[in-house]
């Protein structure tokens, strides 16, 4: 495995990212997401057609403020046990996996075209609810649970891997291998509890040292997503050389815990502008923060704000 460096003085330039997909899907558009999945629609055309909407409202976006942009792929639930849920066997998440790759890289050429410069990242969520912990595997179980979607990822041309709401070390260890097996560079995101720690207790920092330490460092960069800034403000403002490592935040639009989004019949989209003043603020916290998106609750209007500040502060 090839480790990377991130010093402290080495923030590239802005990259907006997208918000949250499958909120966005139900609340705003009205489909039925079983499993909170959005990968089944890659196999309808009225599905196909939305998520072409979806995309192309934050491609609209980047386009107006002259930044970059990362699109990741509607693969979050395109595991092995979530497509079994979803009757879906190993042959078809294998194809889902490859289509959701090839529909995106076709968006994003065409973007391209139109001068935005677009990052195809393979999105990957946890093995099991990205609220909750629940059954813990060791670091060898999970690189071997999700080497098969990660390979499928990078060999149908993912720019890169993306891990959402990982909520434990030992997942996060190995998904992170699974890339290094492939070669292909990751991005590792946790989620935290209101408190700023992971959904274990562990403290953030902690758990981000311990994946470098497991995998020398293999991750390109590390995120937060699935939570409020105000849930972690106050443990980035600490510090520590594990805060230089962030490069990636995808909050969540609403204040509440995961217990109360679990919970919560109606979307709370919270103030996009205030969510964009709080990226702004993100970023004095975090030196090499560039890519910045949302996650449950967000829609284009937040990121237009979050990019809107970044552009400020920079």
């Amino acid at each position: 495995m090839t480790g990377h460096t991130n010093p402290r003085s080495t923030r590239g330039p802005i990259a907006l990212a997208d918000g949250g997909l499958e909120t966005t899907l139900i609340f705003e558009m009205g489909f039925d997401l079983p499993e909170f999945a959005s990968f089944p629609l890659l196999d309808s055309t009225e599905g196909r057609d939305a998520l072409r909407d979806y995309y192309g409202r934050y491609i609209d976006v980047a386009r107006t403020q002259g930044v970059g942009l990362v699109l990741d792929s509607p693969t979050w639930r395109a595991s092995a046990d979530w497509g079994a849920l979803l009757g879906y066997g190993a042959d078809d998440l294998r194809r889902i996996n490859i289509a959701a790759i090839e529909f995106l890289r076709g968006i994003c050429d065409e973007a391209r075209v139109e001068g935005v410069d677009v990052v195809v990242s393979g999105n990957i969520g946890p093995r099991g609810d990205g609220y909750e912990v629940g059954e813990q595997m060791t670091a060898d179980e999970a690189h071997e649970f999700h080497r098969a979607q990660v390979s499928t990822l990078a060999e149908a041309g993912a720019d890169r891997i993306t891990v959402l709401t990982m909520t434990y070390e030992a997942e996060a260890v190995g998904v992170a291998r699974a890339a290094a097996d492939v070669g292909v560079p990751i991005v590792t995101s946790f989620t935290v509890e209101t408190d700023g720690r992971l959904p274990t207790g562990q403290p953030l920092g902690e758990a981000i040292d311990a994946v470098d330490a497991a995998t020398d460092g293999y991750p390109v960069a590390y995120g937060i997503n699935c939570a409020h800034p105000d849930h972690f403000a106050d443990t980035l403002a600490v510090g520590g050389d594990w805060v230089e490592r962030i490069g990636l935040v995808r909050a969540n639009a609403s204040r509440m815990s995961h217990e109360e989004l679990d919970n919560a019949e109606e979307l709370d989209a919270g103030d996009p502008a205030e969510l964009g003043a709080l990226y702004g603020e993100l970023r004095s916290l975090l030196p090499n923060l560039t890519v910045m998106g949302g996650c449950c609750g967000t829609d284009h209007r937040h990121i237009d704000h979050i990019g809107r500040s970044a552009i400020t502060r920079a």
